[in-house]
């Protein structure tokens, strides 16, 4: 890393957990951030083949958003600098903080075969924490894991991973997926206002300069 005193401060991507139950957030924050991030829109349209024509132009919500990115993991640094939790256990903890998101609570799980032994008709399934992607100040989203696939690459000599690779598949959540009194629900709305106010910045351009000529379009 560069020691020149004006290079810029990277901000770093992150993942947090945000659960009723367990008031601090979890928090991972990427080691390094990833090099690319993959982002596709599905858009919701209500015209479809045989609908009405007054249905062609109008939406039944937000796109539905999938974001796909991989995750580098190494403890060389940390193991060079006699760490104590890398010597102790490699990127171990790292690893767990991320396959967490798609497990549920132990103590959830203990609860409620309990209940099943007891005789309760009605498990309540367990619920995920309110997972968010942060992606810098202007990215805040919602999602929710969709895929989740680990390489582990080198071991030490306890054969705990000292480097890995990990790739997520996520998809956003939007108003249409969340209740209004979900933080979530807030929260993609809060994005959308953002994402509107970084369109009105990058249309600056009028159609005249496009293709020339005094041009008015009908409203």
């Amino acid at each position: 890393m560069t020691t020149f005193p004006r290079s810029p401060r990277l901000l770093k991507g992150a993942i947090v957990a945000v659960s009723p139950l367990n008031p601090l957030a979890s928090v991972t924050a990427f080691q390094y951030n990833p090099a690319t991030l993959t982002r596709n829109l599905d858009v919701q349209m209500a015209g479809g083949e045989g609908a009405e024509r007054v249905e062609a132009l109008r939406f039944k919500g937000a796109p539905k958003e999938s974001i796909s990115l991989e995750i580098e993991l190494d403890a060389t640094d940390q193991l060079e600098t006699a760490a104590p939790p890398a010597v102790a256990f490699g990127i171990h903890p790292q690893l767990a903080a991320l396959e967490m998101l798609v497990y549920p609570a132990s103590a959830t799980v203990i609860a409620n075969t309990i209940l099943s032994a007891l005789g309760t008709i009605e498990i309540v399934p367990p619920t995920a924490p309110l997972t968010l992607f942060i992606w810098g100040p202007k990215r805040i989203v919602p999602v929710r894991i969709t895929s989740f696939s680990i390489t582990e690459e080198a071991f030490d000599v306890n054969l705990n991973p000292i480097q890995a690779r990990v790739s997520l598949g996520m998809q956003v959540l939007s108003y249409n997926d969340l209740l209004v009194e979900s933080p979530g629900h807030h929260l993609f709305l809060a994005h959308q206002v953002a994402k509107e106010s970084m369109a009105a910045l990058g249309g600056g351009a009028n159609l005249a300069s496009v293709i020339g000529g005094n041009v008015r379009l009908p409203v």
